[in-house]
């Protein structure tokens, strides 16, 4: 039993150097993670074995897809109905695009340039078509653009975006089932009672210690997500969905966010995203680096070239619009589930899943530090945010009210 505390152990230290590189760098906190995790599991691997970090050990993988869907949750909880209201045609035109232009791209390359056959190539189409939620709201969160239009319009643009992303994997590569229609039926039913439920509950039931709140949420979160593997699909998509049929209720209860956040960030995604760095296989890389840089910029190239016109279009000009489009740009949590997902099926195997992890993994940090290193939109912060010194990623470096 001593080894599973001394593992966690090991995780919170890896999780505290990742906080501290992330304020000597001025780098987000997730992304310093997802660094940490690879160097880690390619340290410690060579030190005392690949299993070590002990990534795949049950515990771990549970605590890490709860910050995952958590932290999806919180995403979608942050949308401002009345924003997406009003914002939905730049929501769609930019999630779209921001699919469907990386999915073909991709999946071309991968075939013709990389030479894997069509099966893992459409495969590698859908892992490299995401963009990250959980990235683009901690990001967000840090910065305090989740409180602006702009920053609620991109998290639109997020679900859009690994809504198609989602679809396509399931369309083409899992079969329609009656599970499948069980789970859709279920979910519109939950959908359309679930903010009534959660209103009077919170009504009659919240306010008290026992934190009955946080509770009634991770049950719903559990409960569909169970729903949805046993269909097929995954766990992290209901949740998102969850916290938007929610936004108007959980959404506006600042200090049940704030504890969620606490419970989320303090807790539960260093796990997510120090065990998503950890499955990067540094020598397979090593081994056939242009497949790496193949994929990436198959990705990247084709992300910008159809996002930057799009959002010009809608009027996000100079940095605003390259921010936007850079921040649409990264990929992590539907990425490397799809990767997963292929390899669980035997669509692709270890050496294609690693270029594939690591390539999703690289539009996770890469865009991400490029845009708040170039392109960040300070005028576009709320107030106090904007007048802050340069700092830690955004963080105040004196006091906030004064």
């Amino acid at each position: 039993m001593e080894q599973v505390w001394f593992v966690a152990a090991l995780w919170l230290l890896l999780a505290l150097v990742a906080v501290l590189i992330a304020n000597w760098l001025k780098v987000s906190t997730a992304l310093s993670e997802i660094v940490v995790g690879t160097v880690a599991q390619l340290a410690i691997g060579a030190w005392a074995g690949s299993e070590a970090l002990g990534a795949k050990v049950p515990w771990i993988t549970f605590l890490a897809g709860t910050g995952a869907i958590v932290l999806t949750f919180l995403a979608g909880a942050e949308l401002d109905p009345d924003v997406f209201r009003a914002k939905w045609k730049e929501s769609t035109a930019v999630g779209l695009v921001g699919f469907f232009c990386p999915f073909l791209g991709a999946t071309l390359v991968a075939h013709y340039i990389v030479g894997w056959p069509w099966r893992p190539s459409w495969l590698a189409g859908v892992a490299l078509s995401t963009t990250s939620v959980a990235v683009v709201y901690a990001v967000m969160l840090e910065l305090g653009f989740n409180r602006t239009i702009y920053g609620k319009t991109i998290l639109a643009a997020c679900f859009i975006n690994d809504l198609g992303t989602v679809l396509a994997l399931g369309l083409i590569f899992s079969p329609f089932t009656l599970k499948t229609l069980a789970f859709v039926v279920f979910s519109l039913v939950m959908f359309a009672i679930l903010p009534f439920i959660t209103r009077w509950l919170f009504e009659r039931y919240g306010g008290r210690v026992s934190e009955f709140e946080t509770k009634y949420l991770l049950l719903m979160l559990f409960g569909m997500g169970g729903v949805a593997v046993w269909s097929g699909s995954e766990a992290v998509l209901p949740a998102y969905i969850i916290g938007m049929v929610l936004a108007g209720t959980v959404g506006k209860d600042h200090l049940l966010i704030r504890r969620l956040r606490t419970l989320t960030f303090g807790l539960l995604t260093p796990f997510y995203f120090i065990r998503a760095g950890s499955f990067v296989s540094v020598p397979v890389l090593m081994a056939a680096p242009m497949i790496f840089v193949a994929f990436f910029f198959a990705k990247m190239l084709s992300k910008l070239a159809g996002l930057l016109p799009t959002v010009r279009a809608f009027g996000h000009r100079g940095h605003d619009g390259i921010y936007y489009a850079l921040m649409m740009s990264t990929g992590l949590t539907f990425g490397t589930i799809s990767a997963l997902f292929g390899l669980n099926h035997g669509i692709i195997d270890q050496r294609q899943y690693s270029h594939l992890v690591a390539t999703v993994i690289a539009s996770a940090v890469i865009p991400t530090a490029i845009a708040n290193a170039r392109f960040l939109p300070r005028h576009l912060l709320p107030g106090k945010e904007r007048e802050l010194k340069e700092s830690s990623y955004g963080e105040p470096v004196g006091d906030l009210e004064s």
